[in-house]
């Protein structure tokens, strides 16, 4: 069931996208009366899943879904219909229209991804809020057991302030992907502050280790239930482990280090249970556990127990505008930090760039719309940046020749744009190889 909760958001996702970045140069070749001749939700190599015509317009669904495409009449593009090209210019034609008016063309679908993540983060805003854990309240400070973080000199307790001069006034997932990228990060310690300076490779060294959070907030040692054949049945579920030993264990890190110091003993463990505490006596085993498994607690949770405050803002209509905008503004700049990383071969980001498996495995198992548009989120701009970039076959290519054509008032032959879109077309198969062999790497090696 887990694949296909997965599976369906994926390809929701994947769908909405093409649709409406396909949708951002349909609308605008209509208004300047170009007729096109497709609109395709996935590839329809050789044979289609489904098709309509509807009036000059063929409307269909492909079996082969790694994109979509709209086939606009006299442009040269992945079809590579030569024989139509070699025709005498129509007016109908993508050819025939104005410079300024293919270039609105050309970038209609990057417009509209860039607006959709925008829409969809005021939308977030407005419905779902922002609940955080002011870096201010984070008196004990962070959980730090990630390898690759000890190894830069990060400690559990850490309070991380600012991230390449940028303070951090909250814990989120952002700020795990700000790490990800920093140069340097300034962390308070017992406290005194000091900085520290992130490794050129850190990604790299990331990429060697499963996938985990960077930095997270500590929790509580909280039992899910008791594991078969453990001897510790007189703890419950819901139990909340505060001492053990008389040693205090407020969270799971500080519990870890005790119960490590006496394995195979029999030990005291003050808990709290049903609002009350009291003291049991546990043993711990040779690996030095307690034969539970552990649960976790939400941040409302916490917050009633006195672990955290939490803060939530919820923002009304307009008041969402200015939050969702800011919001796509930092994933912008972010992505825009992540390609950078990529194509600086001493950071050996490229070894994490991935296909259609990577973004697959990026949706939960688990169905959260509140994740799911945050996702598609994320993906519309990446979608878009990436169809900014200078390669022929790509709308970003189209819109160099373009801006040249109109800046020098002379357009490139139709044999340079075919030979331009032959060689964008093998760069754009090289990267989508390079990108879903690195999955298949990942999948193989188990990294």
């Amino acid at each position: 069931m887990d694949i296909v909760i997965k599976l369906s958001q994926f390809l929701l996702s994947l769908s909405l996208l093409i649709i409406l970045h396909e949708l951002g140069h349909f609308i605008p070749a209509k208004l300047f009366k170009t007729r096109v001749e497709k609109f395709y939700l996935f590839f329809d190599v050789k044979y289609s899943l489904l098709k309509k015509k509807i009036g000059e317009t063929e409307y269909g669904i492909g079996w082969l879904p790694l994109g979509g495409y709209v086939k606009i009449s006299g442009m040269i593009d992945e079809s590579m219909d030569k024989e139509q090209m070699a025709l005498p210019a129509q007016p109908w034609e993508f050819r025939s229209k104005p410079a300024w008016q293919r270039l609105i063309i050309m970038l209609g679908g990057v417009t509209v991804n860039f607006i959709l993540a925008f829409i969809i983060y005021i939308g977030m805003a407005f419905a779902y809020g922002d609940m955080f854990v002011a870096t201010a309240d984070l008196k004990d400070g962070l959980l730090i057991e990630n390898p690759v973080m000890q190894k830069a000199g990060f400690q559990t307790g850490d309070k991380i302030l600012a991230i390449d001069g940028e303070e951090i006034l909250k814990y989120d997932n952002q700020m795990n992907a700000q790490i990800v990228m920093a140069k340097q990060v300034l962390i308070e310690r017992n406290g005194e502050r000091q900085t520290i300076t992130m490794p050129v490779d850190f990604v790299d060294q990331l990429s060697k280790l499963e996938k985990g959070p960077l930095a997270t907030i500590r929790m509580p040692f909280v039992v899910g239930s008791i594991s078969e054949g453990s001897k510790n049945t007189a703890l419950q579920s819901k139990d909340i482990v505060l001492r053990l030993n008389e040693e205090p264990a407020k969270y799971l890190d500080q519990a870890k280090v005790i119960l490590e110091k006496n394995k195979n003993k029999l030990i005291v463990a003050g808990i709290l249970r049903n609002d009350k505490e009291m003291q049991v006596p546990v043993q711990v085993d040779a690996d030095g556990k307690l034969g539970v498994q552990l649960a976790g607690l939400d941040l409302e949770s916490l917050e009633k127990l006195g672990y955290y405050k939490v803060s939530k803002q919820e923002f009304g209509f307009f008041e969402s505008f200015p939050v969702g905008i800011q919001k796509g503004a930092d994933q912008l700049v972010g992505y825009g930090k992540q390609l950078k990383m990529i194509f600086n071969p001493e950071t050996k980001a490229y070894k994490q760039v991935g296909g259609f498996a990577a973004i697959f495995n990026i949706f939960p198992s688990t169905w959260s719309w509140e994740v799911f548009w945050n996702i598609t989120a994320l993906l519309s701009i990446m979608l878009g940046v990436m169809n900014l970039l200078p390669i022929p076959a790509l709308d970003g290519g189209h819109v160099i020749f373009l801006l040249y054509e109109i800046i020098s008032g002379k357009k490139p032959s139709d044999k340079f744009l075919e030979n331009a879109q032959m060689v964008g077309f093998v760069l754009l198969i090289s990267l989508l190889l390079f990108a879903n062999g690195n999955d298949i790497y990942k999948a193989i090696v188990g990294k």
